[in-house]
């Protein structure tokens, strides 16, 4: 327990700067008027692209024996896969309102 309050302890701006951060989000994201999701889809798609190429190249890099970095970095692969294809099929039907049906 002391070794985890002690990480903690030599942490602690960072974990100030990632609570900020999701208050951020949060409220930025909460802030958005339902005609722009689309466009923030869009570029929520490129960030995940660049955390699955991280989250590869961590993997690469990774010893391995190091079971904790290989699995986290699978775990990103799959979640950020899983973030893009869902978001390109949101985008892909939220358009298809917009496109003329032919008859």
């Amino acid at each position: 327990m002391e070794n985890i309050l002690e990480k903690i302890a030599i942490h602690q701006d960072y974990i100030y700067i990632v609570v900020l951060m999701i208050f951020l989000g949060i409220e930025v994201i909460g802030r958005v008027p339902s005609v722009l999701h689309t466009p923030l889809m869009s570029g929520a798609n490129a960030i995940h692209g660049v955390v699955i190429i991280g989250a590869i190249i961590v993997m690469g890099k990774a010893d391995p024996d190091n079971y904790i970095a290989l699995i986290l970095g699978f775990l990103a692969v799959i979640l950020g896969t899983l973030n893009v294809v869902g978001g390109f099929v949101v985008t892909d039907r939220m358009l298809e309102m917009f496109r003329h049906k032919h008859k």
